[in-house]
């Protein structure tokens, strides 16, 4: 049986498979094709030399949905709304996000005014029905639309959430008048209240589906133009993966598809290695992101806002929290218009890439000023199968950074690094410190091609005393899709006191979603369902989700359900209030289908660490760089211990030790490095 994961990055496409009956792994790293993606796959496939007629499963990790997004480039859409409701997708919020920004600027949707349409028909908040549907307005609405040249449609109706009955026979109709067009229906993609929040993500998941659903479909027939006849699976933003099926009805979950499989996959490591509490930092060629794992659990958000804060696109499907700075490999380096160094985001990306790729790259990148620093050595990069030109890289970074700035090229490629472990030190405070944990009780743990080549130096600039440098760092996403489960998540809006709940009929909602989980999983045989209660006191706006057991809500124990939303509200806000009334708001479950355990091998040891060659490396003294010994890390044993300075090179990254720094190997193989003076 072998099981290949592909994680398509902005510059490198990665392939991690493992074939359970030899025992062996399969790794390839091909430059990205962003003409035609698909074929940055095959050719990872075909680099990887497996037969794919032997694929039994293919699990797929993509930027496509939210590059589409965030580059405005998916389907003409059109949006069908109740009467009254016109503006709520246009006005979105009322609150100011950067109140003394004068420059700020709220989301710009993604349809016209002209491409929304009114029907009349209304539903309270309870979901009885006050106006019956105007059929006939549905019928005007379509028209105009395919007049208009709608290629999507999206459908929210007022408390569709609680009744769902009038958003149904408006998507028959629509379906019927526009066979053409892809439809989403506000209560299948979330039936939670919040119009502007439902709204914003109907209307992207419509926007999404002509680009997302055809990229599948073409890459499930390339796929089986080449032999494949396993199974097809895509990774969502929720750490789970799902069926061609189901991300062709939901692409909104596929927003952060890529980045979520090295977060999972780091608290595997951080679990294995006695190190519950990591922080998960991968750094690639376009971004550097950073998620934090608490209890061996990665910090998941019922939502987010694609594009930021202030001005996104809010997504309310379930999502790990990541936070992502444009910070990679490929980032270019620039100065602005009074003469300020910046760093990103703005990528080289695959095509054409840093100057030292010699594809045709003019701008100054991350990766040049480390080529330039003797971090990254010329002739071993990719494991020597794609040499970098050095001397074009210091003339970039001489004439667009180092000579503007009146620098030495020395001096302008470290200034470059030093930017760039800012705003990524930056990043790793904003998923501990802005959420309350101290990064000094949490290990690092780096992946991505360039993620183990920085992570020594952020990891000193935020007292981080511990690192980990897991197996296969540069696939490490790819890795991390290998060992995730299926999962679909649901949520339902359901008003009510928690003193006077209706047991049976709340229990009959999530045996109801229970079913429809069951409908669209594809792995059955161990299914777990995790379920949670969103909770808050009478009067509160926002509210926490408190993990509840099933049997515990037909056994009716609310008592129970009250004293751990107490406590939860005490752990996060340093108080409770016993004497106050609590109400539920909405049900929420996770069906996670158990996809049969891989049987990796365990690490043999093989010796120790014995360097082979020396290179010349600019750390802090950049006018006296040191010559660092060079070790080989497939060389490496169980239990080799390394003194810094040094480099440790494998086939698609670099590991970079700090003077003083010590890095020990696990038994298991991953290197755990003790950062000097932390």
């Amino acid at each position: 049986m072998t099981v290949l994961a592909i994680d398509i990055g902005g510059t490198f496409t990665d392939l991690m498979g493992f074939d359970e009956s030899t025992g062996r792994f399969l790794q390839a790293k091909s430059l990205t094709t962003p003409r035609n993606l698909v074929q940055g796959i095959i050719d990872c496939i075909q680099q990887s030399g497996v037969n794919a007629t032997e694929v039994t499963e293919l699990i797929h990790g993509t930027t496509t949905a939210i590059n589409t997004l965030i580059e405005r480039r998916g389907a003409r859409t059109g949006l069908i709304v109740t009467n009254g409701t016109r503006d709520v997708y246009i006005i979105g919020r009322g609150n100011r996000i950067e109140a003394y920004n004068v420059f700020f600027r709220r989301h710009e949707p993604l349809l016209p005014r002209h491409m929304t349409r009114e029907v009349g028909g209304r539903l309270i908040a309870g979901g009885e029905e006050i106006e019956a549907l105007d059929v006939a307005g549905v019928e005007d609405a379509c028209r105009y639309l395919a007049d208009h040249g709608a290629e999507a449609v999206a459908v929210c109706f007022l408390h569709s959430y609680a009744n769902p009955a009038h958003e149904k026979a408006a998507g028959e109709i629509v379906r019927r008048m526009l066979p053409h067009a892809y439809v989403s229906l506000s209560h299948e993609i979330l039936r939670e209240y919040r119009e502007f929040e439902r709204i914003s993500t109907t209307v992207v998941n419509a926007y999404l589906g002509p680009i997302v659903g055809g990229y599948v479909q073409t890459l499930d027939e390339n796929l089986r133009g080449i032999g494949f006849t396993g199974n097809l699976t895509i990774m969502q933003s929720n750490g789970g993966v799902m069926t061609p099926e189901v991300a062709r009805q939901k692409p909104v979950t596929m927003m952060e598809s890529g980045p979520v499989g090295g977060i999972m996959a780091s608290a595997i490591v951080g679990a294995a290695l006695g190190m519950p509490n990591v922080i998960s930092f991968d750094m690639g060629g376009t971004t550097a992101k950073a998620s934090l794992v608490r209890d061996g659990k990665p910090t998941m958000d019922a939502g987010y806002y694609v594009g930021g804060l202030a001005s996104g696109h809010p997504v309310m499907a379930p999502v790990i929290d990541v936070i992502e700075v444009g910070a990679g490999g490929g980032s270019i380096a620039w100065i602005d218009e009074v003469g300020a160094l910046k760093v990103g985001p703005r990528s080289a990306g695959a095509e054409p890439g840093p100057i030292c790729y010699s594809r045709g790259g003019t701008d100054p990148t991350i990766t040049d000023a480390n080529v330039v620093l003797g971090r990254l050595d010329p002739h071993a990069f990719l494991g020597g199968k794609m040499p970098l030109d050095l001397e074009a890289a210091k003339r970039g970074i001489a004439d667009k950074i180092a000579g503007p700035l009146g620098l030495d090229v020395i001096d302008g490629a470290r200034a470059i690094i030093e930017i760039a472990i800012a705003k990524m030190s930056l990043a790793v405070r904003e998923v501990s410190v802005e959420k309350g944990y101290d990064p000094r009780d949490f290990a690092l743990v780096a992946s991505g091609g360039n993620g183990a080549l920085h992570v020594v130096a952020i990891a000193r600039e935020l007292h981080i005393p511990t690192v980990i440098v897991p197996n296969f760092p540069g696939h490490f996403s790819a890795v991390g899709m290998l060992i995730a489960d299926e999962r679909q998540d649901f949520v339902r809006t359901h008003f009510a006191r928690l003193d006077g709940m209706d047991t049976a009929g709340l229990v009959a909602e999530f045996e109801e979603m229970i079913a429809t989980a069951r409908a669209t999983l594809r792995h059955t045989r161990d299914v777990e369902y995790q379920i949670e209660l969103d909770l808050r006191y009478v009067g509160q706006e926002f509210s926490l989700s408190v993990p509840v057991a099933l049997e515990s809500l037909r056994a009716g124990d609310w008592k129970g359900v009250r004293t751990d939303f107490d406590a939860l509200h005490e752990q996060r806000y340093a108080h409770h209030s016993p004497e106050e009334p609590v109400e539920v708001v909405n049900l929420r479950l996770a069906a996670i289908g158990h996809r049969p355990r891989l049987n990796f091998p365990k690490f043999a040891p093989t010796g120790a660490a014995v360097p082979v060659r020396t290179q010349i490396v600019a750390l802090h003294d950049v006018k006296n760089p040191l010559a660092c010994p060079v070790y080989e890390r497939s060389e490496l044993g169980g239990g080799a211990v390394i003194t810094g300075p040094a480099v440790i090179q494998e086939i698609a990254t670099t590991t970079l030790l700090w003077p003083g720094d010590v890095c020990r190997v696990a038994e298991t193989g991953e290197m755990i490095i003790t950062v000097a003076g932390k």
